[in-house]
């Protein structure tokens, strides 16, 4: 079931929870400051090499009339912003946000012939305040594809296939460790019934109404905090390297 628009092997790891438990063990591991940005897994829908976009552009392409979504698009339309920081509360400067998730209808653009590609993705580079920003949509819930094993598996167990709506987030700097994580909507159902036990409650966000924007009807403001890299130094001793 697995190609270059799916990874079955990821999807079933997601169902019984083993991802998220792996992301939950290694962040508290990793974890320098109770202040850090909690993570969240991955996902089988990433792409590698999204367009990097100036702060204020959208991720929503060629939107028009004729998208059977559109009336949803436009009455979840958001604009997005915030700040990345150091444990420490100071703005990152240059840090990249990679940022995607899913349409109106469920499906992730390699999921779905009918959107452009690389629809509902961009990369956003922070401003001299650690400032980002860009349009996206409020996300909304979806089912996992339940057509493999992991969707077999899943109705043998009696369990629902339904992912709340989230948006993701991969955020990394020079000097940080990177941080990959999801924001969750509050108005959505499955927050408390996760089909792959993502949700952390640090992560469940409230978009507020936005007045006198043609663009977005919906504002939400959320800071990222990295974590210090903690890599291994390494350390020359008479000539020979060795790490600590």
């Amino acid at each position: 079931m697995s190609d270059d628009r799916r990874n079955e092997t990821q999807l079933l790891c997601d169902v019984v929870g083993l991802e998220s438990l792996v992301d939950e063990i290694t962040s508290r591991l990793l974890a320098s400051s109770d202040s850090e940005t909690p993570s969240a897994i991955l996902g089988p829908f990433y792409r590698q090499n999204a367009p990097l976009l100036p702060n204020g552009s959208s991720i929503v392409q060629n939107l028009d009339p004729s998208v059977p979504w559109y009336e949803k698009a436009v009455a979840d339309s958001a604009f997005v912003t915030g700040r990345v920081l150091s444990s420490s509360g100071d703005p990152i400067q240059g840090a990249i946000l990679d940022v995607w998730h899913a349409a109106p209808n469920g499906l992730y653009e390699q999921q779905d012939e009918s959107q452009p590609d690389m629809n509902l993705r961009g990369r956003f580079e922070t401003d001299a305040d650690g400032r980002y920003a860009l349009y996206a949509l409020r996300p909304a819930p979806y089912p996992i594809p339940d057509d493999g094993p992991a969707g077999r598996l899943l109705a043998l167990l009696d369990r629902h296939p339904y992912r709340p709506g989230h948006i993701h987030f991969i955020v990394s700097a020079p000097g940080f460790r990177t941080l990959t994580t999801q924001i969750y909507d509050d108005r959505d159902e499955y927050v408390a019934k996760d089909a792959v036990f993502a949700v952390k409650d640090e992560l469940v966000v409230k978009f507020a109404p936005r007045e006198g924007d043609p663009n977005a009807r919906w504002s939400l403001e959320y800071d990222f905090v990295l974590g210090r890299d903690r890599a291994p130094q390494v350390q020359v001793n008479g000539g020979s390297e060795s790490q600590q």
